[in-house]
C-alpha cells in the first residue's frame, strides 16, 4: 500500500499540482499585501481617510455600547459587525488575482499556439476542366483525364 501510495505521489502531474498549490498560495499572500498595503491605502486617503479594512455596520451591540472604532474594539466586546470593508478588500484580492491569471493564460496560449509557416511556393495547383487540386507537375489531370499542357 505504500508503495502504492509512493507511485501515486511522484507522478508528474501531482506534483505539478502540488507545486502550483504552493505558489499560489504565496501569490495570494503577495496578492494580499498589495491589496492592503498599496492600493487601499491611497483609495482611503481619496476618500477622506476612510480605512477599508475598519468599515463595518453594528448588528448588535456587545457588553460595552458603541460607538466602536475598529472591528478589532467592537468584536472585543462582543458585538455583532458586518465587516463590509474586509469584504471590499477580498473583492479587489479576487479581481487582481483573477486578472494575473487571465494574463498567465493568455501568455501560455500565446507560447502554445503553432509558429505560422511563411507560405512557399505552391506544390499544386487546380485542373481548369474539374477543378480538383492535383500536383503542379502534372500533365494530365488523375480525376477526369484532361491533358493540361506542358
Amino acid at each position: 500500500m505504500v508503495k502504492e501510495f509512493k507511485e501515486f505521489i511522484m507522478r508528474g502531474n501531482v506534483m505539478d499540482m502540488a507545486i502550483g498549490i504552493i505558489i499560489g498560495a504565496a501569490f495570494g499572500g503577495i496578492v494580499k499585501s498589495l491589496v492592503d498595503d498599496v492600493i487601499m491605502p491611497p483609495i482611503g486617503l481619496l476618500l477622506g481617510k476612510v480605512d477599508f479594512a475598519n468599515l463595518f455596520v453594528v448588528l448588535k451591540h456587545g457588553a460595552m455600547p458603541g460607538p466602536y472604532p475598529s472591528v478589532a474594539a467592537a468584536k472585543a466586546a462582543g458585538a455583532v459587525t458586518l465587516n463590509f470593508g474586509v469584504f471590499v478588500n477580498t473583492i479587489i484580492n479576487f479581481v487582481i488575482v483573477g486578472f494575473a491569471i487571465f494574463l498567465m493564460v493568455k501568455g501560455v496560449n500565446h507560447l502554445r499556439r503553432p509558429k505560422s509557416v511563411p507560405a512557399g511556393e505552391p506544390t499544386t495547383k487546380d485542373c481548369p476542366h474539374c477543378f480538383t487540386s492535383i500536383p503542379i507537375k502534372a500533365t494530365r489531370c488523375p480525376n477526369c483525364t484532361s491533358g493540361l499542357g506542358a
